[in-house]
C-alpha cells in the first residue's frame, strides 16, 4: 500500500479513537494536562495506568509518553488496520507482543490570526518521552518559538517557502494559507517527517527539498517566506553539542545575517518574510544585512552570554552543573569572548521586498498573539504607504484612532496637571506611548473628520504655538503612531 494510503488509515483510526487534542486533554484531566505542557509526565501515566481498559490509554502511552505498549492494544485501539498502519509507516515496531514507538505523534493546535488549525504531528521522541540529553540529530516537534512563528504569518499568499521545515509544522500552517508550499531542509530526516505529516493530514501542496538555506531554491521567488532557521550561537568546538535543528555549523550569528542577507533576492515584489532569531550585540546588525527590504526587529529578549548558553545547555538536557554542562559553558563563554560580544538578542523579523525603512523596536512584555498576524500586515502595508508620501501629503490624510486605544494620564498630588500621559493600545503590540500635550490633543480630535494638517493649525492656535513648529514636531510622530496601529487613514467612502 501506499503512503498515503497507510496515513490515511491511521489518522482515521486515530480520529475513531478520539485521540485529538481535546480528547487527550478530556481524557487526562487539567491538572495531567497541564503538567504535559512543562515536561512533567508523571500524572499522565498514572491516568494511563489507572485506566488500562481505555483505547486513549495505550495512544497516550505509545504516541505521546514514547513508552512501549502491548500489540494487542494498541491493536484495540487503532483497529487491526490502523496498527499495520503505523507500523508500515515506521511509527512504530512491533517484537512479539510489544509495539516500541519509534517517534512521537501528538495532536497540535496552532493558530494564525483568527485562523485555527489541528493537525496531527509526528517528531522525534523527546524529553517527555524520556530522551535526554537529545541526539545531534534530533528533529523536533512543536515548542513554543514555532507557535510564535505561526502566528506572525500572515493570512494568505500564493507561493510559500518554510525555509528549515524541521518536523514540517510551519509548512502544514502554511498549506491553509498560500496555494504553493516549498519546505526545505538540510535533514533528511526533517524531510521525511514533513512528508509523513503531510500526509498524515492529506496535505498534498507540501514539496520537500534537500539542501542548506537558499540553495534549494536559488532561483526561485516567493511571496512568502517563512523560518525558524538553525540560529543558535553555537561554540564552534568539541565541548559543546552542535544539534542539526538548532545550529547551522557558522560562527556567531552569521546564520541569520545570510538568510536576512539572501531574503531580498527570493521574494518576489511586495513580498514579505516573517522569522525568528538571534543576534549579538546590537540589533543594527540585521538592519545592516536587509538589504532592499524594510519593516521590522522586534527584540524580545536580551541576554548576557552567561544566561545564553545556559538557556541552551538546559534545551539540550545537559545539567548545566554538571561536569560536561560546566565544560559546555566554558566553551560558550570563551567564544562570545573572542568577539567581545557582550549580549545577544532574541527576537522576531518581520520584512518586505523593497527599499525603505528597517525599524527596530525592544519589547519585552507579554504580548496576545492573536493579533500579530493583523497588526504586521497592516504596519508593513502603512510604512510601504508611508514611504511614498511627503510631508505635506501627509497633512491631506484624514486619520482615525484606532479603537482599541485607550488613553491615561498620570499626575503628582496636588499637581495642576498630569506629569504623564499614556496612550495605549489592547491589540496590536499592546504599546504603550508616552505623548506630550500636543500629541495627545491631535489623537484625541482623530476622528475622520479634519485632515491632519487641519487639526495641527487649530492645535496651534488654541496652543498659542507657531503652527509650521508643530507641524514638524508632529508629523514625524503621526508616521509613527499610523504605523504601529494607534491611528489609521480613514478610508472615503463610495
Amino acid at each position: 500500500m501506499s503512503k498515503a494510503h497507510d496515513a490515511a488509515a491511521l489518522s482515521r483510526c486515530l480520529a475513531d479513537a478520539g485521540y485529538t487534542r481535546e480528547g487527550v486533554s478530556a481524557f487526562l484531566g487539567p491538572i495531567a494536562w497541564d503538567a504535559l505542557a512543562r515536561i512533567s509526565p508523571a500524572p499522565a501515566k498514572a491516568i494511563c495506568e489507572r485506566e488500562q481498559a481505555h483505547p486513549l490509554s495505550a495512544l497516550v502511552r505509545a504516541f505521546w509518553l514514547g513508552q512501549p505498549v502491548e500489540a494487542d492494544a494498541l491493536a484495540a485501539a487503532l483497529t487491526h488496520a490502523g496498527a499495520t498502519a503505523a507500523e508500515s509507516l515506521g511509527l512504530v515496531a512491533t517484537d512479539g507482543e510489544r509495539a516500541t514507538p519509534l517517534v512521537t505523534l501528538r495532536s497540535v493546535s496552532v493558530s494564525t490570526g483568527a485562523r485555527e488549525h489541528e493537525f496531527l504531528v509526528a517528531s522525534d521522541r523527546d524529553e517527555l518521552c524520556g530522551v535526554s540529553p537529545l541526539p545531534n540529530h534530533h528533529v523536533l516537534g512543536v515548542g513554543g518559538s514555532t507557535r510564535t512563528l505561526i502566528s506572525l504569518l500572515p493570512d494568505s499568499a500564493s507561493r510559500a517557502l518554510d525555509l528549515g521545515c524541521g518536523c514540517g509544522i510551519v509548512a502544514l500552517q502554511l498549506s491553509q494559507l498560500a496555494d504553493e508550499v516549498i519546505a526545505t531542509d538540510i535533514s533528511e530526516r526533517a524531510l521525511w517527517f514533513t512528508g509523513l505529516n503531510a500526509a498524515l493530514n492529506g496535505i498534498e501542496s507540501i514539496e520537500t527539498r534537500l539542501g542548506s538555506l537558499f540553495d534549494p531554491v536559488a532561483d526561485e521567488r516567493f511571496d512568502l517566506i517563512a523560518s525558524n532557521p538553525p540560529f543558535v550561537i553555537t561554540p564552534r568546538s568539541e565541548e559543546a553539542a552542535a544539534y542539526e535543528y538548532r545550529d547551522a555549523g557558522r560562527t556567531g550569528d552569521a546564520l541569520m545575517l545570510e538568510v536576512v542577507e539572501g531574503l531580498s533576492r527570493h521574494l518576489t515584489p511586495g513580498g514579505q518574510a516573517r522569522m525568528l532569531g538571534n543576534w549579538e550585540g546590537d540589533v543594527a546588525r540585521m538592519q545592516s544585512a536587509a538589504v532592499g527590504l524594510s519593516g521590522f526587529v522586534i527584540e524580545r529578549e536580551r541576554l548576557d552570554p552567561a544566561r545564553y548558553a545556559e538557556l541552551w545547555i538546559r534545551d539540550g538536557g545537559t545539567p548545566v552543573t554538571s561536569s560536561e554542562g560546566e565544560s559546555m559553558l566554558r566553551a560558550w563563554l570563551a567564544d562570545f569572548a573572542s568577539r567581545g560580544t557582550a549580549s545577544i538578542g532574541l527576537g522576531w523579523v518581520v520584512l518586505q521586498e523593497g527599499n525603505g525603512p528597517i525599524e527596530t523596536e525592544a519589547l519585552a512584555h507579554a504580548v496576545d498573539p492573536r493579533w500579530l498576524s493583523e497588526h504586521f500586515t497592516a504596519a508593513l502595508a502603512a510604512q510601504a504607504a508611508l514611504t511614498r508620501i511627503n510631508d505635506d501629503s501627509l497633512a491631506e490624510l484624514h486619520l482615525v484612532v484606532s479603537s482599541d486605544v485607550v488613553e491615561s494620564r498620570h499626575a503628582r498630588p496636588g499637581a495642576a496637571g498630569p506629569n504623564v500621559i499614556e496612550l495605549r493600545q489592547g491589540g496590536a503590540l499592546q504599546r504603550t506611548l508616552t505623548a506630550d500635550t500636543a500629541l495627545s490633543a491631535f489623537v484625541g480630535v482623530c476622528d475622520g473628520e479634519l485632515a491632519v494638517g487641519q487639526i495641527i493649525h487649530a492645535l496651534a492656535a488654541l496652543l498659542e504655538v507657531d503652527a509650521e513648529a508643530l507641524l514638524a514636531q508632529l508629523l514625524p510622530q503621526i508616521r509613527s503612531a499610523i504605523v504601529s496601529g494607534f491611528l489609521h487613514v480613514e478610508e472615503p467612502t463610495a
